[in-house]
Formats: C-alpha cells, sequence, structure tokens
C-alpha cells in the first residue's frame, strides 16, 4: 500500500509549517494552564482556527472551544486534543521549560508543567487543522476540531457535552484522538477495543478520637488505623480479583496528623483504581469499602467511614472496524512505524463525547521519546521518563511530524476523495 494522492496533497505542505509549529509547540508548553484555567491557550486556539476560515464556538464546558470547517457533502469527522497542564515544577532543562507558577485556594505556590503532553496534542490538532483547510480539494465533508480543557480532572468532556456541544456541531461519524506516550519517537500505535483503562479516585475520611501525643490510652488514633487500612489494601488485587484480570489499587496520599505530640481525631487516604471491566472496578470498590469499614470497628472508631468518589475515567474501548480503517491508513502511510502498543493502564476522559453522541471512536498513541535519550536511560538502568514525570520532554522531531500527520491520514481515511482507505466517491 501506498499513501492515496490526495493525502500526499495534504502533507506536501507539512514542512512549510515546521517553523510556525515548533514555535507554538514552544510557547504552549512555556505556558501550561491547569485544568479549567485554559485561557490562554484557548484563545490561542480559536484564533488559529479562525485564521484557518473555521466557524468557531468557544468557552464550551468553560474554556473548550469547537472549530467546525464545512466542506462540501460528505462524512463529518471529529478530532480531539486536551490543552491541561498539570501541577508538577519542570525539570528537564530545557531552554523553553515551563516556569509558571500559580496561586491555589490556600494560598500555596504551585507549580505548573505540560507534564502530559497535552501541548503536544494542540500543536498537532492545529498543524492538521491548518493543513487540511489549505488543501481543500483534496477532501469532502466536514472536520470538527474539539480543544478540551480538564482532561487531568476527567470532567472536560463531560462538561463540553453538558454544555450543549451536540447543538453545535454537525453529528460526526466518527470521533478521533491521539495521546503522545513514552515510545520512539516516529512510531505509532493503534489498537482495536480496550486500549486506555478505565479508572476512579476516592477520597475516605476515618475518624478517631483526639488526644495528647503522651496519652495515646485516650485515644483512637487515626495514624495506626490508617497505616492498618493501607496494609490491608494490598491484599485486594493479589488475593481477590481473579489472576489475569488487569486491576491497580493505589494508595496515592494519606494525611494525618499536624504535629508530632497530638494525636488527631481523624485521617484521610485518596486512592486510585485503574481496570479494564466494569465489574473489577465494583469488585475493588467493594473491597475498598468492606476493609476500611471493618479496620474502623477493630479500632474502635466513633464515627462511620466517609467515601466520595471523583477523577472517574470511562473505558477508552475503540470501535473495531473505525480503528481497522485508521490502522489501513496509518499502514499505508507511516509503513514500518506503525505497531501495536497493547492495551495502557493510563486513563482518558475522550470517549465521553464520542459516547454521548452515539458515534464510533479510535484513539491511538504515539512516541515522543528522542532515541539518544532512551539509550542514555537504558545505560543508566533507568527508565524513559514517561507522562506525568517532571523530566517528560518529547523530542519536538519527529513527534510534531508524526502526530500531525496522524490527524491528516486519519480523517482522510474518512474524507479523502481520491479512492483512498474509506473516501466519498
Amino acid at each position: 500500500m501506498s499513501t492515496p494522492a490526495g493525502t500526499a496533497t495534504v502533507l506536501a505542505a507539512q514542512p512549510g509549517l515546521r517553523e510556525w509549529q515548533e514555535d507554538l509547540y514552544r510557547d504552549l508548553h512555556a505556558h501550561p494552564e491547569l485544568s479549567h484555567f485554559e485561557v490562554r491557550t484557548a484563545q490561542k486556539a480559536a484564533a488559529l482556527l479562525r485564521a484557518d476560515g473555521f466557524e468557531v464556538h468557544d468557552g464550551v464546558g468553560g474554556t473548550g472551544v469547537v472549530g467546525v470547517l464545512r466542506n462540501g457533502d460528505g462524512p463529518v469527522v471529529l478530532v480531539r486534543a486536551d490543552m491541561d497542564g498539570l501541577p508538577i515544577a519542570e525539570a528537564t532543562g530545557l531552554d523553553y521549560a515551563s516556569t509558571a507558577v500559580v496561586t491555589d485556594a490556600d494560598g500555596h505556590a504551585v507549580p505548573v508543567m505540560h507534564g502530559c503532553g497535552h501541548d503536544v496534542h494542540v500543536a498537532c490538532l492545529a498543524g492538521a487543522a491548518r493543513l487540511l483547510a489549505g488543501a481543500r480539494e483534496a477532501w469532502r465533508g466536514t472536520l470538527v476540531a474539539l480543544y478540551q480543557p480538564a482532561e487531568e480532572l476527567g470532567e472536560g468532556a463531560q462538561a463540553m457535552v453538558d454544555d450543549g456541544l451536540a447543538a453545535l456541531i454537525p453529528t460526526p461519524d466518527v470521533a478521533l484522538g491521539q495521546h503522545v506516550l513514552a515510545y520512539p519517537a516516529g512510531t505509532i500505535g493503534p489498537h482495536a477495543g480496550p486500549f486506555l483503562s478505565l479508572a476512579q479516585s476516592i477520597r475516605i475520611t476515618v475518624y478517631g478520637r483526639g488526644a495528647h501525643g503522651s496519652m495515646p490510652h485516650l485515644s483512637v488514633d487515626p495514624a495506626v488505623l490508617v497505616a492498618a487500612i493501607v496494609l490491608r489494601l494490598q491484599g485486594v488485587v493479589a488475593r481477590e480479583v481473579t489472576p489475569g484480570e488487569f486491576a491497580v489499587l493505589t494508595v496515592g496520599r494519606m494525611s494525618v496528623g499536624s504535629k508530632s505530640n497530638i494525636i488527631d481525631d481523624r485521617g484521610v487516604l485518596d486512592l486510585n483504581l485503574r481496570a479494564y471491566d466494569g465489574a473489577v472496578r465494583d469488585q475493588l470498590v467493594s473491597a475498598i469499602e468492606r476493609i476500611v469499614r471493618a479496620e474502623c470497628a477493630a479500632s474502635g472508631s466513633p464515627r462511620e467511614p466517609e467515601f466520595e468518589a471523583h477523577a472517574g475515567y470511562p473505558l477508552t474501548d475503540n470501535d473495531a472496524e473505525a480503528t481497522t480503517r485508521v490502522t489501513e491508513a496509518f499502514r499505508a502511510h507511516f509503513a514500518d512505524a506503525v505497531g501495536d502498543y497493547g492495551r495502557q493502564t493510563a486513563s482518558e476522559d475522550f470517549s465521553n463525547v464520542p459516547r454521548a453522541l452515539g458515534v464510533p471512536y479510535t484513539f491511538w498513541g504515539f512516541g515522543g521519546v528522542d532515541p539518544g535519550v532512551a539509550r542514555t536511560a537504558a545505560e543508566r538502568g533507568e527508565p524513559v521518563p514517561s507522562n506525568h514525570s517532571p523530566m517528560f520532554a518529547p523530542a519536538i522531531r519527529p513527534t510534531l511530524e508524526t502526530g500531525t500527520a496522524a490527524v491528516v491520514v486519519a480523517a482522510l481515511a474518512w474524507l479523502g476523495v481520491d479512492g483512498g482507505f474509506g473516501s466519498v466517491v
């Protein structure tokens, strides 16, 4: 197979966008914004879409932006990029590294970094949108470019849906998305079926009886209670989940006390669950509640524990037909650079959009690791810095080129007019 002529026509202009796109990426990387506060990024995205002739709707779901480019009759393809950064202090040493710091509700200084690669996603979609807008003779139909806020909280996709997204755009025939991952730059990894895990975070508050640190006999010590719960939870995946089923139960945060000689009256745990099956997730939740209540009873806790679910993510379950279509198009263009990355343990809220719209979707990964960085890490016996690491730094080349071409190639699998994969005839 070879790249269809229409796809080649669109991508012929890609080298001419390189300097502009790389400058855009560096600017986005240097100016990250936290979830629901992506004001500057959204303004840039909206301005670029307007410059390329898109009908633009901004402020969707808070800071979300949607662009619609109509180019005659034909399929409707939605492509999504997320925009938010993370509360991480960047340690990459790049000359365009983020130095952004924001103040939280408690007055604390919080550093911000694009530690997950959403700046890559925005730059790639912006580049693909510009390429497609500049070569309308090579395709027919409608392109919907969606820039989503608050993915890192698992809220942004649903917020855009709840804010009337369906009324702003024609119903898509397919929804597409991608994520830069810690794989070799230049590679691309589609995967049919479950690709990204579903996730749920649970905040648990347990109660003790406060006392002086020198008088533990007068207390119900929440530190001991929390420790007992954490240890007991380690047996859930190992001893309760069927071997072969994927499950993760992580205690990400424990908070007890404020001073060495004070026994507090409560403790807080933040847990994170991952699974590829809703039944497994429910099994984990049930086990957690059973263990927490039992340990509270064993410790003589004066109040029942409280459970608060937050930051939930759906399963990303790629449509088989859409994934096959995109994979064939990728192989025709990228050849041996295409390989199945397999299931990923991370999570995404992208699928809330196509699920709400009732349309098929596929979401793929593409690599961002410079081969030199990979070699250095291997020589040191260290893993390559992954997403959410303060050292996460995708190689600009060829990552941007690959991610941009991937959006174009995938979109033209529906919109192409030259006999390419799924083209309009």
